[in-house]
């Protein structure tokens, strides 16, 4: 393929998801290119705003937190692992919706719930909570769902 139709190729894939930098740097990698060719792709995409790394943290918070229902540490660990800019990544963490953040993970313990089995209630929340730290949830608002620190959170 010539480098013409890399960036044709790479410019419709951007069109239609949002792709980081890193991604897409991934992608050129696979490629026979020189470094002047794949230093003109790049800079098109971003000049063209093909690429903007800000909206796409936007984006991966918002579909992470609403759809896979993962919490603020992986989410950011996420970001961190596409070479996103700790400034982007606290910019985009702002865009959740504090109570419906917390209702996600209420929801998502109370489903756990029903199906874990444990030989009393502190047994349960210890599961719990390792199954909400895992999903990437903080603790203080874990504690919180599971009832125990309702002073740090105003949801209503």
């Amino acid at each position: 393929m010539t480098a013409d139709e890399i960036l044709y190729k790479l410019a419709a894939r951007c069109s239609t998801s949002e792709q980081c930098l890193s991604d897409i740097e991934a992608k050129l990698s696979r490629y026979d290119l020189t470094e002047e060719e794949r230093t003109h792709i790049l800079r098109h995409l971003i000049e063209e705003r093909y690429i903007d790394n800000r909206r796409y943290a936007e984006a991966f918070v918002r579909d992470k937190y609403r759809f896979n229902k993962w919490g603020r540490i992986k989410i950011a660990q996420g970001l961190r692992m596409k070479g996103i800019d700790n400034d982007m990544i606290e910019a985009a963490m702002e865009t959740i919706n504090e109570k419906e953040y917390i209702d996600i993970l209420r929801d998502l313990i109370k489903t756990k719930r029903k199906s874990t089995r444990g030989a009393s209630e502190y047994e349960i929340n210890g599961k719990l909570i390792r199954f909400a730290t895992g999903r990437g949830f903080e603790f203080r608002a874990i504690r919180q769902c599971l009832g125990s620190d309702t002073d740090d959170y105003d949801l209503d």
